[in-house]
């Protein structure tokens, strides 16, 4: 048997005990990243545990919405859980978005335990060069 102390883990697993599981009016945080690489941004969420089908992604005007549903596995009648520390239950967070962004082409990929959704920059907020035009010289009016 596994025996390790470390008081606020008990702590956080003594107040999930008592407020139980998230649920989907009242989720969870989930951990993340957030960074710009190169044309684009980088949003990274761990999810360790959940399958592809329990997470949903949402895109309304600029609030971008990851949503995610951890259940727990199932087991034997014979089995007896001596240690659970893994949280169950359902995960959200909320990011809104510049208005530079093109959230119409977002791509979403799940690999290891991590959602990484990458958001290109719009071309309307890429830098850009401005031509100068040169006037034809002096024009005079003659009366």
């Amino acid at each position: 048997m596994l025996m390790r102390t470390d008081p606020f883990r008990e702590l956080d697993r003594l107040t999930q005990q008592l407020l139980g599981p998230a649920t989907w009016s009242r989720p969870s945080p989930m951990p993340m990243d957030a960074y710009r690489e190169g044309d684009e941004y980088v949003v990274a969420f761990d999810l360790p545990g959940v399958s592809p089908e329990g997470i949903d992604i949402d895109v309304e005007r600029n609030m971008l919405t990851v949503k995610a549903e951890r259940r727990p596995v199932a087991k034997a009648d014979d089995v007896q859980m001596e240690l659970s520390e893994r949280p169950l239950g359902v995960f959200s967070r909320q990011i809104v978005l510049a208005d530079t962004l093109d959230t119409e082409h977002i791509q979403a990929d799940y690999d290891a335990g991590v959602l990484t959704l990458r958001i290109p920059i719009a071309e309307r907020a890429k830098p850009r060069k401005v031509a100068i035009g040169v006037g034809s010289g002096r024009k005079e009016i003659s009366g």
